[in-house]
């Protein structure tokens, strides 16, 4: 039997943190979960992580500052990245891919749908 899928939740709010763990955790995935960007870095120490899905307004280190940091760790620079926020704005949107963002979710999301797109970047 092969070792679950890791994904790191990032989200200020404790409701979506939450909720969104809940949900991977009851389709078999390895949750962790921070606050903000800033705190969401101690999980990056070699253990391994397939996939991180970040919101976008955070204090300390928003979503944008957090994909920076991300891509430039050797070990988790390809790591997919997924951006779930409210929001919606094309400049947003552009600005999180340039920064190396995999894709984007806008909230509120269907579980089915977000389930689709995480089964699509962690082929």
């Amino acid at each position: 039997m092969s070792k679950p899928k890791t994904i790191l939740v990032v989200d200020d709010s404790g409701a979506i943190r939450e909720a969104v763990a809940y949900m991977l955790q009851s389709y078999g995935f390895e949750v962790l979960k921070a606050c903000d960007g800033s705190d969401s870095l101690k999980h990056f120490t070699g253990s391994p992580i397939d996939l991180v899905i970040t919101d976008l307004h955070m204090p300390i280190m928003d979503g944008i500052g957090l994909i920076k940091e991300i891509r430039k760790l050797q070990d988790y620079s390809r790591i997919p990245i997924l951006v779930l926020t409210t929001e919606s704005q094309v400049s947003k949107k552009m600005e999180a891919k340039k920064a190396g963002a995999t894709g984007w979710i806008v909230k509120p999301f269907e579980p089915l749908s977000l389930m689709t797109i995480i089964k699509k970047v962690l082929r």
